[in-house]
């Protein structure tokens, strides 16, 4: 049984459990009176009451008479909308209770346009009471932000004006059509329904004439006449019904009363309408063996408007019919008791499943992150927790719209928030890709350079810049990545075609320089004194250019040690002179910012070991003075002398470095 099924049984009231309280009929009643009690009951709703009233006897029929006319019409007369609503009041606790706080705009638009389709007004104003106020908050909302972002931008609250979208002004024509069609359907109800009262007035006081008339075939006529027209006339304001239908049966017993000819014919009715209800009953007394009780309950209300509406069956068995018919429609609303209870146990159980939601999805509504993933794990667990929640079922009426408002305000809540942590994060994405535009306009701008040395160093670091720059909009992200790589894909390809013919030139540089420190060494056997032509040869290594890298360093020392091998057997180079020509052979190739940096550091080295140098020989001066004279004594000191002798010798050889650094710095920096 659906959720639906069950509310409608669990809400109906429990007066309907017994919705015809029969009672016995009048003896004097006819074939002609019951047909027009069928139509009259068909046409007006009458309450319990009234069915409980014994029709008046042949002894009441003057005092009826008489006080027809005088009888006051009872006081509580409704509208039309109010009689309307009542009659239909049942119907709409069988309605599904339905959530419609987490539904969308477009959503609930389509729940007013489907209630075009409806004829029930009384469930078009409830669902518009539910409904309306729902989407006026988004309306509110729409227009707050966009007051919010107006002033933002700069404006002031005086001059903001906001159209809502062409769904909400659906929505308001909608709702406008349907209050517009339920004003004009209970108007033309109330008008209606009085001008039915002044008719059935008016039919009542020709009746009254036909009663008063002689036995004669013309008031037959006449009686069926007005009998035909009282039943096309429609339903009149529920006030006045009642009295009508007293002073119709009265008239009606008093005409046949008085014609005691036909009293054959009704006596040969009631046994048909004794037959129609005996039939009646063997159908309730079988919906006890229907399993499904919904459709148990709904055949059996039938069968009660049936049986009202029947007509009187001879007094002897009037009263065993009832009590059978009874107790078979006792059977059935027991069976619907025991269920209710049950289904009333099963709602307040899920009351307490969905109240322990409610406090296990409180904490998502003040929930904050500055992660994504964070936001992503959270909402994968209150999705979890809303399809628990919808797998519970409904909950006692009394409470459902405070528990769903509390539940789906959580909801709402954490997604509001969820909203605008990546409404921040995609503002913050656009800013991103604005910088990374930049670097892709700066990265193209630099694609196309042949300073490879220069063009290089700021590729890379724009590389750098961008691996710092966060994350842009997703729709983009790889556009603009494809874009920044391409440009810098297509400057390193193109320094790596150029590294190519250099690689070919380096490797011809190598074997030029190896040529060189080949000669420097045949030099040994025939030039060993020639120190002019050692130096052209040097000059000629540091003019050839570069060399791969992974030969750099073992070519440079090869050049070295040529060099120093060189000096050290020459016989006519004097120790500062090779002093110099070996500084020369270190740092003579070197040009630019980075061989006077090197330079630089080599100055400051040898600076700070002649430093080291004199403060030793001050330390060695001051403790001689310390030893008295004796053997051990004399042999310290000189020990310490011959420390001070080979520490000066050793600045003099620093100091003579230290000036031919300078001497080539001045040389590289004329200026």
């Amino acid at each position: 049984m659906t959720d639906k099924e069950k509310n409608e049984l669990a809400g109906e009231d429990s007066k309907q459990e017994n919705p015809v309280n029969e009672t016995p009929e009048s003896p004097l009643e006819t074939k002609a009176e019951d047909q027009d009690q069928k139509e009259e009951e068909k046409e007006v709703s009458e309450p319990e009451e009234k069915q409980k009233e014994e029709p008046v006897s042949e002894s009441e029929k003057g005092e009826t008479e008489s006080a027809e006319s005088d009888q006051p019409e009872s006081s509580d007369d409704h509208d039309e909308e109010d009689d309307h609503d009542e009659d239909h009041e049942d119907d709409d606790d069988h309605d599904e209770e339905i959530d419609y706080h987490n539904l969308s705009k477009e959503e609930l638009l389509k729940v007013v346009k489907d209630l075009a389709a409806l004829d029930n007004m009384a469930k078009i104003g409830r669902v518009l009471k539910e409904v309306v106020p729902i989407y006026e908050e988004y309306k509110d909302k729409e227009r707050q932000e966009a007051l919010d972002k107006f002033i933002e931008e700069g404006g002031e609250e005086d001059g903001f004006d906001y159209k809502f979208d062409k769904v909400t002004e659906e929505f308001d024509a909608t709702v406008q059509l349907l209050k517009d069609r339920r004003s004009k359907h209970y108007r033309s109800q109330k008008e209606q329904k009085q001008k039915n009262l002044d008719k059935k007035n008016e039919i009542l006081e020709r009746l009254r004439e036909i009663v008063d008339s002689e036995e004669t075939n013309v008031s037959i006529n006449q009686l069926k006449e007005i009998q035909t027209e009282w039943k096309e006339v429609g339903p009149v304001p529920g006030g006045s019904a009642k009295s009508l239908w007293a002073n119709y049966n009265a008239l009606i017993d008093r005409f046949y009363d008085n014609r005691s000819i036909y009293f054959e014919l009704k006596e040969l009715d009631r046994k048909k309408n004794q037959t129609l209800k005996e039939d009646l009953i063997k159908r309730a007394e079988a919906l006890e063996n229907v399993e499904i009780l919904k459709d148990a309950i709904a055949e059996l209300n039938e069968l009660h408007e049936e049986y009202k509406h029947v007509g009187p069956v001879p007094k002897e068995v009037q009263e065993d019919l009832w009590t059978r018919f009874k107790a078979a429609s006792d059977k059935v609303y027991m069976r619907r008791k025991d269920y209710v209870e049950q289904l009333k146990k099963d709602l307040s159980e899920n009351l307490e499943k969905k109240l322990a939601l409610v406090e296990k999805v409180k904490p998502f509504a003040e929930f904050s992150s500055d992660r994504i993933n964070d936001w992503n794990a959270k909402t994968k667990e209150i999705l979890a927790i809303q399809k628990e929640w919808d797998s519970i079922g409904g909950m006692p009426r009394n409470k459902a719209k405070e528990v769903n408002k509390e539940f789906w305000g959580s909801f709402k809540s954490f997604f509001n928030s969820k909203g605008k942590f990546f409404k921040e994060l995609e503002k913050e994405r656009k800013e991103n890709l604005k910088l990374k535009e930049e670097l892709v306009e700066r990265a193209e701008q630099l694609k196309d350079s042949t300073d490879w040395h220069e063009t290089a160093a700021e590729m890379k670091k724009l590389q750098a810049e961008w691996k710092k720059v966060g994350p842009v909009p997703q729709k983009v992200r790889e556009e603009v990545f494809k874009k920044f790589k391409a440009a810098c894909d297509t400057f390193f390809q193109n320094r790596r075609e150029q590294n190519k013919q250099f690689d070919q030139n380096y490797e011809k540089n190598l074997e030029a320089k190896e040529k060189v420190i080949t000669e420097i060494h045949d030099m040994r056997e025939k030039d060993l004194n020639d120190i002019d032509k050692l130096e052209d040869k040097m000059d000629d290594f540091f003019d050839i250019g570069f060399v791969p890298k992974k030969d750099i360093k073992a070519t440079l020392d090869k050049f070295i040690h040529a060099v120093d091998q060189y000096l050290d057997e020459s016989t006519e180079v004097d120790s500062e002179e090779a002093a110099r020509v070996k500084m020369v052979a270190r740092f003579g190739n070197m040009k630019g910012d980075k061989a006077e940096r090197k330079m630089v550091r080599k100055e400051g080295a040898i600076r700070r070991q002649i430093s080291k140098l004199q403060d030793d020989i001050v330390n060695w001066k001051n403790n001689m003075s310390f030893f008295a004279s004796s053997k051990t004594a004399d042999k310290l000191l000189k020990d310490f002398e011959d420390k001070i002798e080979q520490a000066e010798e050793k600045i003099i050889e620093l100091k003579e470095q230290l000036r031919v650094l300078q001497d080539l710095e001045n040389e590289a920096n004329p200026d």
